[in-house]
Order: C-alpha cells, then sequence, then structure tokens
C-alpha cells in the first residue's frame, strides 16, 4: 500500500538523476593517465545505501514528531559546526577550510550539508507555527536569525558556496510563506549591496535605487532606515571582507571576473570547462569520449565539474536533457509542497526546493562561467557522501509529506 502511494514523479525523476549521475562519475575516472577517481563511482554506491537507508527511515517518521525534533535538530546541527571549526580539516581543492569532521585521517562528514537541512526544518517550524506571515524586518527577524547563525559558522570555515545556499533557503521559505516581493527585496538588499560593493560604480547605482525604492515602497520609518543604513554599511564592510578572504578565494573571484588573469592556475578551471562543454558541440563526443577529461585536463571532474563531462560527452542535447530533468524534478517538489495538508510541510518542501535550486544553478553556472566557483556540487551527480546523503534524505522527507498529503485525500473522499 505504502509503495503505491508514493509520490512516482518524484521517484521517476531522482531515479533517473540518480542514475546519469552515475554513468558521469563512471565516465569522470576513465582516464588515460592514472587517476584516483578511477572507482569513485563504486565509493558513490556506498553512499547510494546510506542514503536510501536514511531516506526510507525519515520517512517513517511523522511530520508531527519531526516539528517537535526540529530544535533538537536544530541545536545539534550548530554544535557540530562549533566543532568543526576547532577541529576541522579541509581537503582538495579546499585544503586550507576546516569543513570536514574526521578522525584518525578519515573524513567523516560535512556538518555544513546537515545543518541545511536542520535549518529547513526550524524555519518550517517557525514560519509553519504562525497565523499571518511577517509583514515588516522586525517580524521576518527570528527566521533570519535561525539562518544566521549557520551561515556565520559556516562562512568562517570558510565555505562561502555553503553559506550562500542558507540565505537562498531563508528567501525560499519566507517566499512560500507568503512574505510579499517588496519586503523580501528589501530584506535581501543588504547582501546585494555587500556583492556590488566591490565595484564602485556598481554599488552607487544600487544605493539610489534603494533609496527611491525604500521611499517608493513607504515601509515603517525604522525599518526603512534601517534598510538605508545596512546597504550603507556594506560598502565598507566588503572592504574588510576582502581582506578576510583567503588568497585562492580572492583569485577565485578575480577569475570569474577575468579569467585569463591567471590562466595556469585559478583561472585553469573556467578556461577548461569552457573548453571542454564547448567542443561538445550538439551531440557531444561520445560517452567516455573527452578528450579534455580523458587527458586530466579537466580539474575537479568527479566534484565540482563533472557537468563539463556531461558537456562535452553528450553535448547540447545530453545538457538539455538533463536541464528537462531538473526542471520536472522541480516542479513535482514545488507541486508536491502545494498540496502539503499544513503549512509547516509546504515550507519544508519548498525550502527543499530552493536547497535544490541553489545547487543546480550556481554549479552549471560556474562550469559555464557566469558564476563564481564555489565548489557547489551538482546534485545526484558530484561525488561527495555528506550532500549525497542529505539529498537522499531530503527525498525521503518529501515523500513523506506527498503520501500525508495523498492519504488525507483519500481521507476526506
Amino acid at each position: 500500500m505504502i509503495r503505491r502511494s508514493l509520490d512516482r514523479s518524484l521517484l521517476i525523476t531522482s531515479g533517473l538523476l540518480v542514475l546519469s549521475g552515475f554513468a558521469a562519475l563512471y565516465s569522470a575516472g576513465q582516464t588515460d593517465v592514472p587517476s584516483a577517481v578511477a572507482d569513485i563511482w563504486q565509493k558513490q554506491l556506498v553512499w547510494l545505501l546510506v542514503g536510501t537507508i536514511g531516506a526510507a527511515a525519515i520517512f517513517k517518521v511523522s511530520p508531527r514528531l519531526l516539528d517537535w525534533a526540529a530544535p533538537i535538530v536544530y541545536g545539534a546541527s550548530l554544535l557540530l559546526l562549533v566543532v568543526t571549526l576547532v577541529v576541522g580539516v579541509g581537503a582538495g581543492t579546499a585544503a586550507g577550510t576546516k569543513s570536514w569532521l574526521a578522525i584518525g585521517g578519515i573524513r567523516l562528514g560535512q556538518p555544513a550539508e546537515l545543518a541545511k537541512l536542520a535549518t529547513i526544518l526550524m524555519l518550517a517550524r517557525h514560519l509553519g507555527g504562525r497565523r499571518e506571515p511577517p509583514s515588516g524586518l522586525w517580524e521576518a527577524a527570528p527566521a533570519g536569525l535561525i539562518v544566521a547563525a549557520p551561515f556565520l559558522l559556516v562562512a568562517l570555515q570558510p565555505d562561502l558556496g555553503s553559506a550562500i545556499v542558507f540565505f537562498a533557503i531563508l528567501f525560499g521559505s519566507l517566499f512560500w510563506a507568503g512574505v510579499r516581493p517588496a519586503l523580501l527585496l528589501l530584506l535581501a538588499s543588504p547582501i546585494i549591496s555587500l556583492m556590488l560593493a566591490f565595484s564602485t560604480a556598481s554599488w552607487g547605482a544600487w544605493i539610489v535605487f534603494i533609496t527611491i525604492f525604500v521611499i517608493w515602497t513607504r515601509p515603517y520609518l525604522l525599518d526603512g532606515l534601517i534598510v538605508w543604513f545596512s546597504n550603507a554599511i556594506m560598502g565598507l564592510v566588503a572592504l574588510g571582507l576582502w581582506d578576510q578572504l583567503r588568497p585562492y578565494q580572492q583569485s577565485r573571484l578575480l577569475s570569474f571576473l577575468n579569467p585569463e588573469i591567471d590562466p595556469r592556475a585559478t583561472g585553469w578551471h573556467i578556461i577548461q570547462s569552457k573548453i571542454a562543454i564547448g567542443s561538445g558541440g550538439l551531440f557531444g563526443k561520445g560517452y567516455m569520449e573527452g578528450t579534455q577529461k580523458r587527458l586530466a585536463f579537466l580539474p575537479a571532474q568527479h566534484t565540482d565539474f563533472v557537468f563539463s563531462v556531461v558537456g562535452e560527452e553528450v553535448g547540447f542535447v545530453g545538457v538539455f536533457v538533463a536541464l528537462v530533468i531538473y526542471t520536472i524534478f522541480l516542479i513535482t517538489l514545488i507541486r508536491i509542497a502545494c498540496k502539503a495538508t499544513d503549512p509547516s510541510s509546504g515550507v519544508l518542501v519548498f525550502g527543499v526546493a530552493s536547497l535544490f535550486l541553489t545547487h543546480i544553478l550556481v554549479n552549471v553556472g560556474m562550469t559555464v562561467g557566469v558564476m563564481p566557483i564555489t565548489g557547489i556540487p551538482l546534485p545526484f551527480f558530484s561525488y561527495g557522501g555528506s550532500f549525497f546523503v542529505t539529498c537522499c534524505v531530503a527525498i525521503g522527507l518529501t515523500l513523506r509529506v506527498a503520501w500525508d498529503s495523498q492519504r488525507a485525500g483519500y481521507l476526506s473522499g
């Protein structure tokens, strides 16, 4: 009975993405030079097993119990993030960070991935329990504080890619809870100001725009003043943040703007990714036949740049099919959120959709050079145990919400 009640569209699309991801990982390990990732797909099979068990276990948990346990899970995730800052280790291209917990040299996982789900659960509990959506900055402040804690702890590692995801989860959850778009823009404006502050002209134009927007929307006087001064202060904060970034992070941002300034180091990733995807043409060079990949010119081809392997070997047509599956997958999540039996479940599923959408947009964007390299993995494609298991558990949570909605429909019918 349970199998028949599971959402088939979600199962099929996620299954297709998992199978496609394993095919891409297997190909990524087939190179003409000795490579440590030749058997990486076999290790991913282990994470698939762990993730499937996790999804099945979370599916058995009722939404009420999840709602009750949300503060405990959220608190535990923050504690793990604090421990990671103290004893964490780095790996790969992020060797200078403290993102992984390890014992005896064996990496156990990235607590930031658990924190993403924990934050979604906590936001669902808070926003779903409100009678009315937040109508001003002060009413939205508790949701902002829920996200601010894990954001800051992850940013201090420093893992800017994962930190960005927390803000996407926040604004996605607030939007689904009914917050007005104008208020969302006011809330997001200091972040936008921070990103634009590295260009004096762009930042100046933004300050003019936000001034006009605040006057036009006419928020509460205190709210308007807070928004304007927050945007102005971000110009000063940006200079301090730039000095705090590690040299490789500064180089990544500069290389995003102009990869040619350091073509043999930080610019190498973007340049080789563009070459790989561009050389794929319409139908690609053939499965496992990508030359950039086989000659190991393409860096991180099993993690950050696995989508470049897809573009080189199956071309525009294959990339288009993959993106269509992702689109159907996201639409399915939104449909389940719409049919949720209670507000908390709806916010939960849309938070999960925001998590997946951010990872897809940023990862695909950085492989084609329209987004800076932040180390965000591609769902179901990139190798990595923590994120893969997180994706599986998120699917389990969504399947439970869909199952509850369908069962409620049967009972009411």
